[in-house]
């Protein structure tokens, strides 16, 4: 089963696609069947759903037990993840698992589930943050609730968990620069990983930026609403409250696509650049950022090319 990313709905519509798959557990109550848990991850970021490869070669060291070795896939290296073993979950083998093949941030990783059940559609409204309970239950690796009629089925945070299994692939900042003539640009940054928030906002804050941040693409909607009322009671620029826009695109509630179509369609915010940062911007969908207007598209982890991008488009 491939997945279906040159269909992928149209850029700004706040819809969102997802590969629903499940995690077979042990019974968590004596006398009741096996748990089985539900887990969506965006299907941009999915390339292919594989049965278990026959030849997984074992790693001398490994940073974490969960990484089951590699596996090679048209002449790609591939590391193996049981995700089950990352999430601290029980897995039982009750029918062969399948392998999830997955690409963001310019990096291939794949994750062993137990079954796949199919690709749903929603909006991104229906997409609830979750809980601290929530998160806590799953190592802090979910972005997203959403709810089904019959089943809750968790967004995971796959970035976060590449991140930790290969420390080498997060954001920093290129510290040889001198950043002095870039004083006082405002920046507002919308992302809903608390990690990324508290780590974009250090090193913009580094490169000299004074940065407001928000949680989702809704709540960054609703404080440029709160700053262009500020610029037409005080008769200024909006550009002396805000210089740019910096927005993560997968987002619960607003996505960052559709921010940016709201923001270009307004005829104040329309002069603020919005440069999109996200795991999701690959030479295969870049052109939905196009779409909707974005001034420019970053990859993660890209934090040095984000800031000096920033400045470029604030003085051009």
């Amino acid at each position: 089963m491939a997945a279906q990313t040159d269909i992928l709905l149209e850029a700004g519509t706040n819809e969102l696609e997802i590969v629903e798959f499940w995690l077979e557990e042990e019974p968590r109550e004596e006398g009741e069947g096996n748990y089985r848990g539900f887990y969506g991850v965006n299907v941009a970021k999915v390339l292919e759903i594989i049965r278990i490869p026959d030849k997984i070669t074992k790693l001398p060291k490994v940073s974490h037990p969960a990484i089951m070795g590699t596996f090679n896939l048209r002449n790609k290296v591939i590391p193996l993840v049981d995700l089950s073993h990352w999430l601290k979950k029980p897995r039982v083998e009750t029918e062969p698992p399948k392998v999830i093949v997955t690409e963001f941030n310019n990096v291939s990783s794949a994750f062993l589930v137990s079954g796949v059940t199919r690709i749903h559609r929603i909006s991104w409204e229906k997409v609830e943050a979750p809980s601290n309970y929530v998160s806590s239950l799953s190592e802090d690796s979910i972005t997203g609730v959403v709810k089904f009629d019959d089943r809750i089925s968790l967004i995971l945070d796959l970035e976060k968990i590449v991140a930790e299994l290969n420390p080498d692939l997060g954001l920093k900042l290129d510290d040889s620069i001198d950043w002095g003539t870039t004083a006082g640009y405002k920046a507002i940054i919308a992302d809903d990983s608390t990690l990324i928030r508290e780590m974009l906002f250090e090193l913009m804050t580094k490169a000299k930026f004074l940065v407001e941040m928000a949680n989702t693409g809704r709540d960054c909607w609703e404080k440029l609403l709160d700053l262009k009322r500020k610029s037409i009671e005080e008769n200024k620029p909006i550009t002396e409250f805000i210089n740019v826009v910096i927005s993560d695109i997968e987002m619960p509630v607003m996505d960052g696509h559709n921010l940016t179509v709201r923001i270009k369609n307004d005829p104040v915010l329309q002069q603020l650049p919005v440069i999109l940062f996200s795991s999701i911007i690959t030479d295969k969908l870049r052109h939905k950022g196009e779409s909707v207007g974005a001034d420019d598209q970053i990859s993660k982890p890209e934090v040095t090319e984000l800031a000096k991008r920033a400045i470029a488009l604030i003085e051009k």
